[in-house]
């Protein structure tokens, strides 16, 4: 494949000239590759690396040790190899999944909001490694959005980031084991749900991003009845991601594409094992659990995605056998996501 388009993301975005044709080029990325990539400096590639340290010693501890960071409140914590399930197959890959770090006497935890409670980490380095990267990510996340607006010509820079304020950022850890006689699957082909989809890989490869199709149509995956998953597995093209040093890869999510009204699409993609073990970590740029996320060019729109809900279908039809999965069903947390809602779309109503 040719080289994806790389670029340099400023401290601070304003809305100046050189703001405006970055936004521009960006936007041109996105619908011409459905990625592209953004340069990191010293300080953080080295947070980047001390966090794929962490990961690599994780999932060196032993299954048992592994095993124990499971939460009955959380997403937080070990999905072993096989436990998620793409369009009706196993994935292979080895995940640590990082959500919101709530304390057990937060209002929201005493309340019972689907989700939501400690993480289990497995020591306290792990815990300040990701937490510092999924920081700097984030940094990096709301320039981003503001160079998005400001690229798909909206009026207020802040249109997207102001649902992120406290958002629901979380990132998938990932460990990949080799390919083997009986399968090269990684991951199957499925789009991700979220906003913003900001990654790091190592330098072994296997990550493919499938480009926008002039005439294709792409799933709208946060419908009912409406799924991404094994869509287009096995039908050209598919762009492999070359890894390249001092970069994070970005494209856009679901609820992008559902707020743009199709002006960005989210990017399909997929992993295949290959002859090592590979570690990357997937970050995800989110709004805040109560958020409303709305369509930007329609504003009469009655349509909505309420996050929190969004999400929370997201992670029980993934694992629908979970601890955390069962106990939202059993305690009818589902009651508690629904007056939420409710309150979300009511401030939408009076403040519009």
């Amino acid at each position: 494949m040719s080289d994806l388009q790389t670029f340099h993301v400023p401290d601070t975005v304003t809305g100046v000239p050189s703001d405006i044709e970055l936004a521009h080029r960006m936007i041109q990325a996105w619908r011409r590759d459905g990625i592209f990539q953004v340069a990191t400096d010293e300080v953080q590639s080295r947070k980047t690396e001390q966090a794929f340290e962490a990961s690599r010693r994780f999932f060196r501890l032993p299954m048992a040790a592994k095993a124990q960071c499971v939460s009955d409140l959380t997403y937080t914590g070990y999905i072993a190899s096989g436990e998620e399930v793409t369009a009706g197959e196993a994935d292979y890959s080895e995940i640590y999944t990082v959500c919101k770090d709530v304390p057990l006497d937060d209002p929201r935890v005493q309340a019972q909001w689907p989700c939501h409670g400690p993480a289990p980490w497995p020591d306290e380095a792990y815990r300040q490694a990701m937490t510092v990267f999924m920081d700097q990510l984030g940094a990096i996340g709301e320039q981003l959005l503001k160079l998005t607006a400001l690229g798909l010509g909206l009026a207020d820079i802040d249109s997207l980031s102001k649902l992120t304020q406290d958002g629901w950022h979380h990132m998938r850890v990932l460990r990949f084991p080799t390919a083997s006689s009986k399968t090269a699957r990684g991951i199957g082909a499925h789009t991700d749900y979220g906003l913003l989809v900001i990654a790091a890989q190592d330098d072994v490869g296997g990550l493919y991003i499938r480009p926008p199709v002039e005439g294709e149509t792409r799933k709208r995956n946060w419908l009912p009845g409406e799924s991404s998953a094994g869509m287009y597995e096995n039908e050209a093209p598919w762009t492999f991601v070359k890894p390249v040093p001092n970069v994070l890869t970005v494209f856009p999510g679901d609820i992008l594409q559902f707020m743009t009204g199709g002006q960005l699409l989210s990017t399909p993609h997929k992993v295949r094992l290959n002859t090592r073990e590979r570690f990357a970590l997937a970050y995800f740029h989110e709004p805040n659990f109560e958020a409303c996320a709305r369509p930007l060019f329609e504003p009469e729109s009655d349509e909505h995605i309420h996050y929190g809900t969004h999400f929370t279908n997201m992670f029980t039809r993934c694992y629908p056998e979970r601890i955390t999965t069962r106990r939202i069903e059993r305690e009818d947390r589902w009651s508690v996501l629904a007056g939420l809602k409710e309150t979300a779309l009511g401030a939408g109503k009076a403040t519009g």
